[in-house]
């Protein structure tokens, strides 16, 4: 392949990457960067086992293509990394070539993309459903607040012992908190207050929040590309976000575990059924538990936790917030590893 043939694939949206005759690769393009998480700074002139796991399936695909000097499909590849959980499901065509450092083309496709977008639709719909749900409970729940607050301060004034008075407080504390809170679920989308803001600034603050509230047997890993640009967004509201995915982490590990904050470019991405040339992808990862398999389904659901003690609203708001800014949210969990992903646009 003529070297000027490579800029052309700079900008596929398939996944290419080219060996040489050592089966290193040589080349990838930012289509294979995104699908698998990988760096081409980091991978060029090492061979695929540095990139990859479970490569039985890839390998024997090569060795058919070089032996028949044709090109060979493998159309149900399992093909795993060690940057993500799990594994890809693709089909895979490998091409040997003749052109000085290049050996052999792979290119990949996804097989479960039509099953991500219907994901996305029902994301979309749940949401609306949720947004719904929840400013209806909010203004139920509103009305009452300001009744059991005026009684709290029509009793204060009756007691005879001031010191009866700091429960009378806490009730009108609380009932002002609560209310704040309702005001927030029925705030219009656009009262929202966009700006610039770098993530990790958003990050570091609720890392230091999670760590000041929990022991020290929590450990909070940072694995941050600093180069990241900044992005457009609701700075409070993706401190929500992130703040509920990094409790719920910690709480699921009982306060004694690893957490790792990860962030990285992500290229040529869909959300909102819209096309991003480019994109900030945060990963929440924890060595914890995992999500139960029963709750998997339905973790977005309001009300539905899997704390004894959970309101179950959380996740709700973070996937309410998220779609807010155009983003997506979506998670991979075994015992062991659970990673909530969460991807936002870039203007």
């Amino acid at each position: 392949m003529p070297s000027h043939s490579l800029p052309t694939l700079e900008h596929l949206n398939t996944a290419i990457i080219m060996l040489d005759a050592e089966s290193r690769i040589v080349y990838l393009n930012p289509a294979a960067e995104n699908l698998f998480g990988l760096s081409k700074t980091n991978l060029l002139g090492h061979p695929l086992q540095h990139a990859f796991t479970h490569t039985e399936q890839l390998f024997n695909t090569i060795q058919l293509a070089l032996a028949e000097h044709a090109s060979h499909i493998e159309h149900d590849l399992t093909l795993g990394t060690y940057s993500h959980a799990g594994v890809f499901h693709l089909a895979c065509s490998a091409t040997p070539l003749l052109a000085g450092p290049y050996a052999l083309l792979l290119e990949f496709h996804t097989i479960d993309r039509p099953l991500k977008l219907a994901r996305e639709e029902h994301m979309l719909d749940q949401t609306q459903a949720n947004r719904l749900l929840l400013r209806n409970l909010a203004h139920e729940i509103k009305n009452p607040l300001g009744g059991i607050r005026g009684a709290a301060q029509l009793l204060e004034h009756e007691l005879e012992k001031p010191g009866l008075r700091e429960y009378t407080q806490v009730i009108i504390q609380e009932a002002d908190r609560l209310r704040t809170l309702m005001e927030k679920l029925l705030t219009p989308q656009h009262a929202h207050q966009f700006s610039a803001l770098n993530i990790h600034e958003v990050l570091e603050r609720v890392r230091s929040v999670v760590l000041a509230e929990l022991s020290s047997g929590l450990h909070i890993r940072r694995d941050y590309d600093t180069s990241l640009p900044d992005l457009i967004g609701d700075k409070e509201q993706l401190i929500q976000v992130f703040l509920n995915l990094v409790r719920n982490a910690a709480q699921a590990m009982h306060g004694m575990g690893n957490i790792i904050l990860r962030t990285r470019i992500a290229r040529q991405v869909t959300l909102m059924k819209k096309r991003h040339p480019l994109a900030i992808m945060i990963q929440i990862i924890d060595d914890g538990p995992g999500i139960p398999p029963h709750l998997r389904d339905k973790i977005f659901y309001p009300l539905v936790s899997g704390h004894a003690d959970g309101h179950g609203l959380g996740l709700t708001l973070a996937q309410d917030f998220i779609s807010q800014h155009h983003g997506s949210i979506e998670f991979d969990s075994e015992p062991g590893r659970t990673c909530f992903t969460v991807i936002l646009p870039l203007a």
